[in-house]
């Protein structure tokens, strides 16, 4: 067991192995139990009670709650250009995929039950309504349109193809007027949602759920900023750097 998990036991409460790891909702959600309005009752007792496989849920909450960060040890400036759009493809563009829905769910949840307990919550939903609408169009753009010229680049250009400098179409005209600009509104909504949820901190006494719906939202704002780091800070300039050498080795032609 992993530093800083807690333990899940037969004997565990319900509604404290929520609070303690969010994403374990999700095993319970499966199986249609409920984990919050004081469900202070033992996993062992509501499977009895449901006829319920217990150490089959014992072992899905242990691999959901299994946490490596294997991030610390990639060394993304190494990797070629087209392996790092791939990368960002497979693991970021379809985390959010799944992840958005799924955060939308709880938000609508929880804002439809307690919006007039916590008035923030009517105003954090719509800002995330507006985030996933900006988002996911942007991440599509990315699969149809940039990403491909980048792998058509960076092939060339790494296999130093003799045709590479003709292909140049300069990826900075559609990363600095497209991507560039959704990139301040992405980051605007993510700060103004920060701002309005204290930076996604639960109000006192919030129910699991509510619990569950800031949490996910903290760990999509923690993968954005790990997604937006590896485009601007990484793949992008790479990619641009490629295209000065190419397009100096077309003027020297």
């Amino acid at each position: 067991m992993l530093e800083g998990i807690k333990t899940i036991e037969e004997n565990s409460c319900i509604s404290d192995i929520v609070t303690n790891d969010y994403r374990t909702a999700r095993v319970f959600n499966s199986y249609n139990i409920n984990y919050c309005s004081g469900a202070k009752v033992a996993l062992k007792e509501i499977c009895t009670a449901k006829d319920l496989p217990l150490h089959q849920i014992l072992r899905e909450l242990e691999d959901i709650t299994y946490t490596a960060h294997p991030q610390a040890l990639h060394d993304y400036q190494i990797w070629n250009p087209d392996f790092l759009a791939d990368y960002i493809i497979h693991v970021h563009h379809r985390y959010l995929e799944k992840a958005i829905p799924d955060s939308m769910d709880y938000l609508n949840l929880v804002t439809e039950k307690y919006s007039e307990q916590y008035e923030y919550l009517p105003e954090l939903r719509n800002l995330f309504g507006t985030f996933s609408a900006v988002i996911i169009p942007r991440q599509q753009q990315e699969e149809d349109i940039i990403f491909p010229y980048i792998r058509q680049i960076a092939r060339a250009y790494l296999n130093k193809e003799s045709y590479a400098a003709l292909m140049v179409r300069t990826l900075r005209k559609p990363v600095e007027q497209v991507m560039l600009q959704e990139q301040k509104a992405i980051t605007k909504l993510v700060r103004e949602m920060r701002e309005l949820t204290h930076n996604y901190l639960p109000p006192e006494n919030a129910c699991v759920r509510h619990v569950v719906a800031l949490r996910k939202l903290r760990e999509l704002d923690n993968d954005l900023v790990h997604h937006i780091h590896l485009e601007n800070d990484v793949l992008f300039p790479r990619v641009l750097q490629m295209e000065n050498e190419l397009m100096n080795q077309k003027d020297e032609a």
